[in-house]
């Protein structure tokens, strides 16, 4: 795994598109999960390995390894991530949120909680584009209304990761 400028996590290969690669092919796998999950972690890596390419806009290696890091992180922590969702979605049972919208948030709980190098504001704002493109109209409220309270959790100390928003 590679580690991440601090300074501006988009801008790692010299433009804003880097990491939004990156996360838009890790969207896209966590989302094929919910039709066959992978039994194992080499199964994982199998699947993200034969993830179709964009011919048009490759990926560089240490996005490509930015793209591994969150889908092996959403993958491996899913129950906690869950968990995490269940407690900030009000009256909605993970069972009644859509797909796309549960991988979004899984992304980005994971960027959230586990990813000192990504500020808040980062996780929140890159899983609110996925869902404008990727969900219906109502999405990126839905997405943003949890992320932005898991959000001021973490900035209370409700959770033991700090990171600035």
């Amino acid at each position: 795994m590679v580690d991440s400028p601090t300074t501006d996590p988009l801008a790692d290969d010299g433009s804003k598109g880097g990491r939004r690669k990156a996360r838009k092919r890790a969207f896209e796998i966590l989302y094929g999960l919910h039709f066959e999950p992978p039994a194992d972690e080499r199964s994982l890596s199998r699947r993200f390995a034969a993830c179709p390419r964009d011919e048009d806009a490759p990926i560089r290696p240490e996005n490509r390894d930015f793209a591994w890091e969150l889908v092996l992180g959403a993958w491996a922590n899913q129950r906690e991530l869950d968990e995490v969702i269940t407690r900030f979605s009000k009256n909605w049972k993970l069972a009644r949120i859509a797909k796309v919208e549960l991988s979004i948030l899984r992304l980005a709980l994971h960027e959230i909680l586990y990813r000192q190098d990504i500020p808040l504001r980062v996780a929140i704002n890159e899983a609110v584009e996925l869902a404008k493109t990727y969900g219906d109209d109502n999405s990126p409220t839905f997405v943003n209304g949890i992320l932005d309270a898991v959000a001021r959790a973490v900035d209370n100390g409700e959770f033991t990761i700090r990171k600035g928003l």
